[in-house]
């Protein structure tokens, strides 16, 4: 059985997804909400298998909603069913971790497909959306994204597209933590990004050259 939580302002839409999805002799809907945070909290509770995920919501938006279960316990497979059709919330919520992107105005079958698809782990798109997606992703980026940042932030930030934490980029770039600190309040600023998340997407989609870690202590010592 797939276990599905449904988040979403609107009770309508809920309301029409629950009957929908009640139909299917293979899915089941264990909770329900009505905006960011909430959705955050049932996830939580129920540890669904699929988690019907809207972009526009109140406290938390979808974004903040992905971001915010990036490193809980339990993920589940994220849909984002929306009425955002632009490229910049497709290709973000992609990033954030969605393995599909549905329109609202997209056939109830699509809505059950995706849902069956997510469960077994396979991602799916529209036709039309994969199609956006691709482009969106092999557009060029600006020229020279990084330019606001100095090389040692440069350094910082391929560290953090790594997941690395404060601490370890100390370590590896052998400064004190709190300079690590001043660094990344620095990055932030400077990208107009909002947290390390961002920051690690930024990285990765502007391809950020990959930094070639110093050797460490004991390997000077043996050389």
């Amino acid at each position: 059985m797939i276990r599905v939580v449904i988040a979403d302002d609107h009770r309508v839409v809920r309301d029409g997804l629950c009957y929908l999805l009640g139909q299917e002799s293979d899915v089941t809907v264990v909770g329900e909400a009505g905006d960011g945070q909430h959705a955050v909290d049932v996830v939580a509770a129920t540890r669904p298998d699929v988690l019907l995920l809207d972009l526009y919501m109140p406290g938390l938006d979808g974004h903040a909603v992905l971001a915010a279960l990036h490193d809980a316990p339990h993920r589940p497979a994220v849909v984002v069913l929306t009425s955002a059709p632009d490229d910049e919330n497709l290709v973000r919520a992609m990033h954030g971790g969605a393995i599909a992107y549905l329109l609202k105005t997209a056939p109830a079958e699509y809505v059950i497909a995706a849902v069956r698809d997510a469960a077994a782990g396979t991602a799916s798109l529209t036709p039309e959306l994969l199609t956006r997606l691709t482009h969106a992703l092999r557009r060029p980026p600006p020229p020279d994204p990084l330019q606001p940042l100095s090389p040692r932030e440069r350094e910082v930030l391929q560290l953090i597209a790594r997941g690395h934490s404060n601490r370890q980029i100390a370590r590896d770039l052998a400064i004190g933590e709190q300079t690590v600190k001043t660094h990344v309040r620095s990055i932030l600023t400077k990208l107009d990004l909002q947290d390390r998340l961002q920051a690690a997407i930024f990285a990765i989609r502007h391809q950020v050259e990959s930094y070639e870690q110093p050797p460490s202590q004991a390997d000077r010592t043996k050389s």
